[in-house]
């Protein structure tokens, strides 16, 4: 009879393609057992959970807590803290902005160092793609490297040692590269020529207000750049991710992409599908992102796409940076980047579950089990035996509203100040150890490890994960 350490008692447990009331059973790390009755041991801690929901937890796969180098922006420490508040149990940092940018193994290992002991959850690194760096790209697979990152647009930021633009040449040798080593490309994509342009003669005219940028960079930035990062994608065999995808005109081109048996998959975040171009110009400088938040009838598109199967993944693209990049007169000036990683889970339960009625095994797919396959993070992403116990307990007896002083950002900026959830996180589990509870908060250290990832997998349209 296998021996239990904790055993969770009678909650309503979101599973792959269902929800079941169950009891976990966990053992070290891993969860080793689901039943609907499990025997306790002499040792076993009981967490009594029912009228609770378990869900797995949140794999965020973009964000950006710039370190090294940048650590004031943010840090591991901090946005970690706020991720396991959030239900966030797993995260992946892109490779940007800190100084050096992961673009190289010397760069990976102070990037390594840096997190090592200052993480409350479990976490891994994106590498980068720019220009000159093809060489590095397999060295830093070797590394663990869970996928590289992109840009298609001008990632902005100053200095030699930056992250830089992939021009076409840097995109096509790339991804001979990065599918010969079984690894994905993810894609900020908008088109630099169209949106340098229309930014340029935007500025010109003194036209600067927000509604101005979110003018500069239309739909069409967007799908141009999507079209066209897929015929290379076609053509070289390369996995590729579209991160922040904000249309639904993009989201279609990649799903007959992807039905046409390419190994692509498309992300979108939560604040397209909460927030609208309406509230840049209401909430200003922390709500400009890139590409920027779209009209109303654009976000309802997103929504039916969710529930479509046309969204493989939802992450926060946490972009912190210190307030006083967030004030100028000249919005194109202003640091784009949204801070909301601590919110991603209540607001998906708000928006999607109590108020669009969006089943909970899809969301747990879409936040949790996929982007965990899509970059073999092969133990994160469900709740299922043999996988750590990474799990995130919801009570909806509950309201939380989120104060400027609950958030657990190095800077207490996000555009989500003042909202209400109907729902609470009672507690968080990270491989079985509790990382945060309501009412005693953070668990006193910081446990998380590195995941080193060797492989990515697709997602196919029509399967499970994505009906």
């Amino acid at each position: 009879m296998t021996t239990f350490d904790t055993i969770i008692r009678g909650a309503r447990v979101v599973l792959r393609d269902r929800v079941e009331q169950l009891d976990i059973g966990i053992t070290g790390e891993k969860i080793t057992e689901l039943s609907t009755r499990l025997t306790a041991g002499e040792a076993t801690c009981i967490i009594e959970a029912e009228g609770l929901t378990v869900m797995p937890g949140v794999v965020d796969i973009h964000v950006h807590f710039n370190e090294p180098g940048l650590a004031s922006w943010e840090g591991f420490r901090s946005g970690s803290a706020a991720l396991a508040a959030g239900g966030i149990t797993t995260y992946v940092d892109m490779p940007l902005n800190g100084v050096p940018p992961t673009t190289r193994p010397e760069a990976w290992e102070m990037k390594k160092k840096a997190a090592a002991e200052q993480s409350y959850v479990d976490y891994a690194f994106w590498g980068g793609l720019v220009p000159g760096n093809r060489e590095e790209l397999a060295p830093l697979a070797g590394l663990g490297a869970a996928g590289f990152k992109a840009f298609m647009s001008e990632p902005g930021g100053e200095g030699e040692d930056i992250f830089a633009r992939a021009d076409d040449h840097t995109l096509l040798d790339g991804m001979h590269a990065i599918a010969k080593i079984n690894r994905v490309l993810a894609l900020h994509a908008e088109d630099e020529g169209m949106v340098a342009e229309l930014g340029a003669k935007s500025i010109a005219e003194g036209k600067t207000e927000p509604m101005d940028y979110v003018q500069s960079r239309p739909v069409e930035a967007e799908v141009v750049a999507v079209a066209r990062a897929l015929t290379y994608g076609e053509q070289t065999g390369c996995a590729l991710h579209f991160v922040h995808i904000s249309t639904r005109e993009a989201l279609d081109l990649i799903a007959d992409a992807k039905r046409r048996g390419q190994d692509v998959t498309s992300e979108t975040c939560p604040h397209y599908l909460t927030l609208t171009d309406q509230d840049v110009v209401r909430l200003g400088a922390i709500a400009k992102c890139a590409p920027p938040l779209r009209s109303s009838s654009e976000q309802e598109q997103l929504w039916d796409a969710l529930t479509s199967g046309l969204i493989d993944v939802i992450a926060s693209d946490h972009s912190p940076c210190p307030p006083s990049m967030k004030q100028s007169d000249n919005f194109f000036e202003i640091w784009g980047g949204i801070s909301g990683a601590q919110s991603t889970l209540l607001i998906m339960l708000e928006d999607g579950h109590l108020q669009r009625n969006i089943d909970l095994p899809l969301l747990g797919r879409v936040l949790s089990l996929q982007p965990a396959r899509r970059l073999g993070l092969e133990s994160k992403g469900e709740i299922a035996v043999g996988k750590d116990a990474d799990l995130v307990l919801i009570d909806w007896e509950k309201n939380t509203i989120l104060n400027t002083e609950d958030l657990l950002y190095t800077h207490q900026q996000s555009p989500y100040v003042g909202r209400t959830f109907n729902c609470r996180i009672a507690e968080v589990f990270c491989r079985g150890q509790r990382v945060y509870n309501s009412e005693s908060g953070l668990s006193p250290v910081p446990i998380g490890q590195h995941i080193a990832a060797y492989s990515s997998s697709p997602i196919e349209a029509g399967t499970e994960e994505t009906s």
